[in-house]
């Protein structure tokens, strides 16, 4: 049987996308100095390399039919519980810094996970949406690492800490390193187990799901969870790159994570997108803002861009949708 235009419109979308990706990037070579060098590609994946990893877990909440508000504050709570807890076990507890290091690092992806399951709980067992709930916990986690630095960056961590966020393996940063074995986990789990399937079908249809025999809570709390916890990876890779727990980092993640996602062809309505779409709008934006920056535009119209690329991505996503209500009405 034939697939339907907005099946094949939705099939074409990623490839469209990377298309604009291609031609963005011959415009910014020909007329950005200096935005071909390898350097400067390597500095760009870089700089995406945090914020894409969050966003592959924020690929699998919106496909599950959530989100995550909270993504920014998590990362600096994060980083900021890594840092305390690193000072203690090494200090108080008189551990070895290697296993100090090692056993903050855990302990802060166990509880951003968490903290990830916990909104998923929340919004099954009360049916609070998850706007309002991660909304609520961007305040908490903000204001806990907060308490925990009492407003002044944890700085305990040992010089050799800052290659997991600012080391080069074959001269490619390790973050961008992480950033790809994320992607490969993350594809893998979406389009080859089980849980994937599970997760596009409640976000497609949750009344279907549910009398196929799905778990639907259980699914929406494991997409949130591992957002949870990609979100205090994110923390702790900040936190070795400035060599701190600082609660003012990762200000505004949250936007551009959910900015990628979007572009990257995912509906906010559920049950649609790709992991590819997320790679291609995590290159496309970090693209953007270098090439911005090496032509000298200010933030303020960065900003301005990002936020019409937004609103041209909800609305492709959308007016497919949208024709076909019409017409079935």
């Amino acid at each position: 049987m034939a697939a339907s235009p907005v099946r094949r419109r939705r099939a074409w979308r990623p490839s469209l996308i990377e298309v604009v990706l291609a031609v963005l990037c011959i415009a910014l070579a020909l007329g950005a100095p200096g935005f071909g060098r390898a350097d400067n590609l390597l500095n760009v994946l870089r700089s995406v390399s945090m914020q894409g990893i969050i966003a592959l877990g924020m690929t699998m909440a919106i496909i599950a039919g959530e989100i995550d508000l909270s993504v920014g504050s998590a990362v600096a709570f994060a980083g900021c519980l890594c840092a305390k807890l690193t000072a203690w076990l090494s200090g108080s507890a008189g551990l070895a810094m290697p296993l100090a290091v090692t056993l903050a690092c855990l302990a802060s992806l166990g509880v951003g996970t968490g903290v990830g399951a916990a909104s998923g709980w929340l919004r099954n067992r009360y049916g609070v949406p998850t706007f309002i709930i991660t909304l609520a916990w961007m305040t908490v986690l903000k204001g806990a690492a907060e308490l925990i630095t009492n407003g002044f960056p944890l700085t305990p961590f040992p010089e050799w800490f800052n290659f997991l966020g600012g080391g080069r393996i074959g001269g490619v940063p390790v973050p961008a390193l992480v950033f790809v074995g994320v992607f490969a986990l993350v594809w893998t789990l979406m389009h080859r187990t089980t849980l994937g399937r599970a997760i596009y079908a409640v976000g497609g249809n949750v009344d279907a799901a549910r009398l196929s025999g799905l778990n639907v809570g259980r699914v929406k709390i494991a997409a949130l969870a591992a957002v949870g916890l990609l979100a205090a990876l994110g923390g702790v890779l900040q936190a070795s790159q400035i060599m701190s727990g600082s609660a003012t980092t990762a200000v505004g993640w949250e936007l551009d994570v959910i900015s990628a996602v979007i572009i990257g062809g995912t509906s906010l309505m559920g049950g649609s997108g790709t992991v590819r779409g997320t790679l291609v709008g995590v290159i496309f934006l970090g693209v953007l803002v270098n090439g911005m920056t090496l032509l000298n535009y200010t933030e303020y119209w960065q900003h301005v861009v990002r936020g019409g690329l937004i609103l041209a991505a909800v609305l492709v996503n959308t007016a497919p949708a949208g024709r076909t209500r019409r017409r079935t009405a």
